[in-house]
């Protein structure tokens, strides 16, 4: 909801408004079995015909996410079903190849794959999600992010910091809150430690964020850094997944 202060802006802002969906993330006690639920970390759901995500040199990925589609809020920008996957290499570069598998509901239809042996043992060891999560979703809406380069409402003349820094300190604070796009989510505005990429590459410029994930007790990129998974708007409408792409940066 937009504060009242916020009334002189409001028109602007519902046009920069985009749905999100809130992931609400618990650790569990143990990695868990193979299986198509939502998680962060464990392993993944693969029938036996689509071959588990390498890097060129062989060695198996690490899966950071996998989204059942079925279980979110209904939206017009994904699926309704299928499962959405996401790897990334186990040592974890700012220049690493990554992995984004769509799986079909046909394919939830399959025998899995339940021997993952081949894993290697020190697997996990790098791993930024410490341990396997278990997820929840909330849909939700946002009209704004403050690292993020496609918010550009003027402010009587300002962008949104300025405009921030001479707030009195109650709307100082709600205008941050309303504008603050941390936590895990799926779409949304991203938020950044060191800069919005998209800003540096005219190409890119336009890619939309479908997937987020922050810290929190269990998960940490570097030094309190926030990673996520881009995608171009066409890409994203065609559901080519395998085109998204990853990027991460912390203090």
């Amino acid at each position: 909801m937009i504060p009242e202060f916020l009334a002189p802006f409001a028109e602007q802002l519902q046009q920069y408004a985009l749905q999100s969906i809130k992931i609400k993330a618990t650790p569990r006690g143990e990695d868990g079995p193979a299986s198509a639920t939502s998680k962060f970390r464990g392993l993944p759901f693969l029938p036996l015909s689509v071959v588990y995500p390498c890097d060129e040199q062989g060695v198996p990925l690490l899966l950071l996410a996998q989204i059942n589609l079925a279980e979110l809020p209904a939206t017009d920008w994904l699926p309704a079903a299928g499962l959405l996957q996401f790897y990334v290499p186990t040592d974890l570069g700012y220049e690493s190849a990554d992995v984004v598998l769509f799986l079909t509901p046909e394919q939830l239809t399959q025998p899995c794959q339940q021997d993952f042996s081949f894993l290697p043992a020190d697997h996990y060891d790098n791993s930024p999600i410490y341990c396997e999560h278990s997820l929840q979703f909330e849909l939700t809406t946002e009209y704004g992010g403050l690292e993020d380069s496609r918010f550009t409402v003027d402010f009587n003349g300002r962008n949104a910091r300025a405009y921030q820094k001479k707030l009195p300190m109650e709307q100082k604070r709600e205008f941050g809150k309303l504008f603050n796009s941390e936590g895990h989510k799926l779409g949304g505005y991203a938020m950044f430690t060191q800069g919005d990429p998209r800003d540096y590459s005219p190409a890119t410029a336009a890619d939309v964020q479908l997937l987020q994930i922050d810290i929190d007790e269990q998960i940490m990129f570097g030094d309190s850094g926030v990673a996520h998974f881009f995608i171009a708007p066409l890409a994203l409408q065609n559901r080519e997944f395998d085109k998204a792409y990853f990027y991460w940066d912390c203090c």
